[in-house]
């Protein structure tokens, strides 16, 4: 499976960093138009983009309001499957 990644020590690692609900920031890179994606899994929060140089990706942030270190990883592993997205 591609963009496998330790959940348990991942989800340790967010737990230590605060108590939770906490504003959390994403971080992703997407190749440009596909931006629209990414803004599909935050509806209701506002979203910073900035194209790339060359103007093939776009880098995108958003700070949302989270629950539970589970909640962040959900949103990571929805955006996995956003066609040439990089999780920062």
């Amino acid at each position: 499976m591609k963009n496998q990644f330790d959940k348990v020590a991942f989800k340790e690692k967010l737990e230590a960093t605060g108590q939770f609900p906490m504003l959390y920031m994403f971080k992703f890179i997407v190749p440009s138009g596909t931006e629209i994606e990414i803004g599909e899994l935050f509806p209701k929060n506002e979203m910073t983009l900035k194209p790339s140089s060359g103007g093939k990706y776009v880098s995108t942030t958003i700070q949302v309001m989270m629950d539970s270190a589970d909640q962040i990883i959900e949103i990571y592993e929805r955006a996995s499957s956003i066609e040439g997205v990089i999780s920062l």
